[in-house]
């Protein structure tokens, strides 16, 4: 993920000269842009690294969803006999106790995925 100040034209470059998906935030850290101009999210399993990054005592009930999406990268992916909605969903029931300003930003993000799958 690139800083704020990284425009989209930046992101276009990197990702024409690297081959490197770049994903670029608005100030809020809301409405991704992928790096090829479309409206898109991160990956589950980016998500999940940043999750695992910021929470370092998950909550035992978070824990085997959290593990799910680590292995996910859209929202249209299945995990096992759950689709990757559910797993979403599971996990921020189980989430609850997961504070702060990285957890409402992703929580937010979360469920604007959930959003977009309906």
């Amino acid at each position: 993920m690139l800083d704020r100040s990284t425009t989209q034209a930046q992101a276009n470059l990197i990702h024409q000269t690297f081959g490197i998906p770049v994903t670029v935030y608005s100030f809020d850290g809301s409405a991704p842009i992928k790096s090829n101009g479309t409206a898109g999210h991160r990956s589950l399993s980016e998500i999940a690294r940043e999750i695992r990054a910021d929470w370092t005592k998950v909550y035992f009930g978070a824990v085997p969803y959290l593990d799910a999406l680590s292995t996910l990268d859209q929202i249209t992916d299945r995990y096992y006999e759950d689709d990757a909605e559910d797993v979403v969903r599971y996990f921020l029931a189980n989430a609850t106790t997961w504070k702060g300003d990285t957890a409402r930003r992703i929580k937010a993000e979360l469920k604007e995925i959930l959003k977009g799958a309906n």
